[in-house]
């Protein structure tokens, strides 16, 4: 027994609104986007050996030594807080605890 050919109907081609072309444009050219090229170079601030304290995440509040730290597209430091655990943190969610630390370069 031969199986039925299946047919599916074609798109309809409807003519777009008049001024659907300049509203997608102007929003087109709206959508401007910068990157800032420094951000990969971390924050100087933040030291291998320096203390700091981690804004957000699940250590937040706690001030941490920076073990060391890694550029990139994210800058990130390895902390270990003062009840002895260790975590990867984004460098722009540490704060710098000036006199509390060595600092080392």
């Amino acid at each position: 027994m031969r199986r039925k050919r299946v047919t599916y109907p074609k798109p309809a081609k409807g003519t777009p609104a008049a001024g659907s072309e300049d509203a997608r444009a102007a929003a087109a050219a709206a959508r401007t986007v910068s990157i800032k090229l420094d951000a990969m170079t971390g924050r100087p601030e933040i030291r291998q050996g320096g203390r700091v304290q981690i804004a957000s995440g699940l250590y937040e509040g706690e001030l941490a030594v920076v073990e060391s730290v890694v550029g990139g597209v994210i800058p990130a430091a390895v902390v270990r807080t003062d009840a002895g655990r260790s975590r990867r943190v984004r460098a722009v969610d540490l704060i710098p605890q000036p006199g509390l630390g060595s600092g080392k370069s």
